[in-house]
């Protein structure tokens, strides 16, 4: 790469935004309504204004980078893999192996207080120093945003201005977000996070100082105040116009905001107003970076302030309406959305559409292709066990063996996953989480059950919440479309109950649908179960499907997963026990789906191993050594069909 010298042409930069400043992990209270003392649980995300805007801007379609620091520990290193699965550059972040990563707690208590508490002492990116900020990183993006928080002390206000000063010298903007905490200034107690607003000639005498370096500068009302040290809205204004020829944007919660760039009028409406969105208030915490975000995708791409103004207010309406600060923050796709349909819902986190296009568009890896190990089978292996006592105590050692197979064959590459339950393959759940980036998911249905009922408990919100992350639900259901509609009723609520729960708790689902063990299979069984299960709302991230008699069959279901819902993962083929050659078969007519992206079998892979390990006429390795053979052949005939 040739770095850029002199007054170079910053529209050539690889990075349209850098971001200096805190980051933390927000930790939110779950419990809405309450005070935080009473809150009982938290939700875990990345948080620190510019870290949220660091993450919005990238979701948006910016390349973004952050300057921070973190602690060399968990949560550090949970910032940085964050940000990089959103996609943001991390070059800037700097591990501090002295100090922990900062710590925010956060709640709801009601639609006009948000209490939260900063753990800062001594905290991993106040550390933050010049020696952070390095020249060549800096001329690589377009603009650099500075936050007023890191303001505040010595060092961090030098790392800033040497941010600012780098990018002026090299034709890059500077964008100043007042961010402005009393309490991070050593104005406030430990319990006054959520103040806004404490008047200070110290901080207003040293904001000042920033303002003539800057190209942009946005703050809510009393953030303009503060930087201006004025105590009228129009005096602040005009201070501040008389220190910068920045373009101001004022921003006014549910009024939305007032663009000014050139004096400041008389009458302050007659600014540059975006179009606002009438939502309701859920948690005004996060919303101002939601909102700088929106503005930058605008204003760094050369749209109109007009136009900026209508995308901040907008992502700024997203992020009040819903509870956390960066994980609310819209997509591209997700704005794009709601600027064109617009939402019924006031609440937009009650609308479901604009819910789906968020989920699907924010999932944590994407998976082009998937073949997968099915060990998840609890029923069969009982069977292959006779009620030896001794063999069905063996049998969570036989599925870590099958995760030694899968991780033999996949070698490392992507795609490649297991079906494991819960009842056999603790052991084994441990040990496909350690593989890297490998694909987990776990069933929740009773075997065999028809209607459907799941496993162990019907409350399955409270078994789910224990779940990793990034471990898929899976729900196996028998469903032909012709069965009595009583039946099919009732699998559909149960898939449906399934599918919140999946929903609600953050979790993927993998509905796999057999039709053919309960009525023929023509060519538009499949399709009509699937649409049958989409009108009930249900748009699932995987579907597992046993397979179709010939091309047509797999044009129908390619059909109505396109029309129903264009951001499912796809399909991925199941076994039933078959011999390879008839799964070679039906992986040769699958390969004409546009909607298949692999398949998870499992007997036709393990149950020889199976049974003669529990016999006891197969060793460890032997049954490894079957099974990777057995499940690499399939994934052979899979990729070169």
């Amino acid at each position: 790469m040739v770095v850029p010298t002199g007054q170079s042409n910053a529209t050539d930069r690889e990075l349209d935004v850098i971001t200096i400043g805190r980051a933390s992990v927000d930790l939110y209270g779950q419990q809405i309504g309450t005070r935080l003392e009473d809150v009982g649980s938290f939700a875990k995300s990345v948080g620190g204004c510019p870290t949220n805007i660091a993450v919005g801007t990238a979701r948006l379609g910016l390349k973004s980078a952050l300057i921070t620091r973190v602690g060399d520990e968990q949560m550090g290193r949970f910032i940085r893999e964050q940000l990089e699965r959103e996609g943001v550059e991390t070059a800037g972040i700097v591990t501090d192996p002295e100090r922990l990563t900062a710590l925010v707690l956060l709640s709801v208590e009601n639609d006009k207080s948000f209490p939260l508490i900063f753990y800062r002492d001594n905290c991993a990116d106040a550390a933050l120093n010049e020696e952070d900020v390095q020249d060549a990183f800096i001329r690589r993006a377009k603009a650099v945003l500075v936050t007023g928080t890191h303001f505040a002390k010595p060092h961090s206000d030098k790392a800033q201005r040497k941010a600012m000063q780098i990018a002026r010298a090299h034709g890059g903007k500077v964008v100043f977000d007042i961010d402005y905490r009393p309490n991070l200034w050593g104005l406030a107690g430990h319990d006054a996070g959520d103040s806004r607003y404490i008047a200070s000639d110290m901080v207003s005498a040293h904001l000042k100082t920033v303002l003539p370096e800057c190209d942009l500068i946005v703050g809510t009302e009393e953030e303009v105040l503060i930087a201006a040290g004025a105590e009228d809205l129009h005096a602040a204004l005009r201070t501040i116009r008389s220190l910068s020829a920045a373009v101001i944007v004022l921003k006014r919660g549910p009024m939305g905001c007032i663009v000014y760039d050139g004096p400041i009028p008389d009458d302050l409406e007659d600014g540059i107003v975006g179009k606002g969105f009438p939502i309701e208030v859920y948690n005004v915490l996060g919303a101002g970076d939601a909102f700088m975000s929106g503005f930058l995708r605008g204003w760094l791409r050369g749209e109109s302030h007009a136009t900026s103004a209508t995308w901040a207010n907008a992502c700024g309406a997203f992020a009040v309406s819903r509870l956390l600060c960066a994980p609310e923050i819209p997509t591209w796709t997700e704005l794009q959305f709601f600027l064109e349909n617009g939402s019924r819902e006031r609440a937009l986190r009650k609308d479901e559409a604009i819910n789906h296009v968020h989920w699907a568009t924010t999932r944590r890896r994407e998976f082009p292709s998937l073949m997968a190990l099915a060990v998840d089978h609890r029923v069969q292996l009982e069977e292959m066990a006779g009620g030896d006592a001794q063999k069905l105590a063996r049998l969570p050692q036989f599925k870590v063996l099958a995760v030694q197979a899968a991780a033999q064959v996949a070698n490392g590459r992507d795609g490649f996953g297991m079906l494991i339950d819960d009842k056999y393959g603790r052991d084994a759940l441990y040990a496909a989480s350690a593989l890297k980036d490998f694909w987990v998911a776990k069933p929740i249905e009773l075997p065999g059950s028809r209607p459907l009922q799941f496993e162990f408990t019907q409350d399955l919100g409270s078994r789910l919440v224990e779940w990793p992350v990034d471990h898929c639900i899976k729900v196996l259901c028998f469903f032909h479309p012709d069965d009595a509609e009583a039946l099919r009723h009732e699998q559909i609520e149960k898939l449906r109950a399934a599918f919140d729960a999946a929903r609600k708790i953050g979790r993927e689902i993998l509905v796999e649908i057999i039709a053919g063990k309960h009525g023929p299979l023509h060519d538009d069984t499949v399709a009509r179960a699937l649409t049958e299960i989409y009108d009930a709302g249900i748009k699932p991230d995987w579907w597992k499907l046993e397979p179709q008699p010939n091309a047509a069959a797999w044009a129908e279901t390619d059909a109505v997963i396109e029309a129903r819902d264009a951001y499912c993962r796809g399909v991925v083929l199941l076994g039933l026990d078959a011999p390879q050659e008839e799964l070679e078969r039906g992986f040769a007519a699958a390969r004409s789906a546009r909607t298949v992206k692999g398949f998870a079998v499992g007997r036709t892979i393990f149950a020889e191993a199976a049974r003669a390990w529990l016999d006891g006429r197969m060793s460890d390795e032997e049954a490894v050594a079957d099974m990777a053979q057995r499940f690499g052949a399939l994934v052979e005939i899979w990729e070169g069909n």
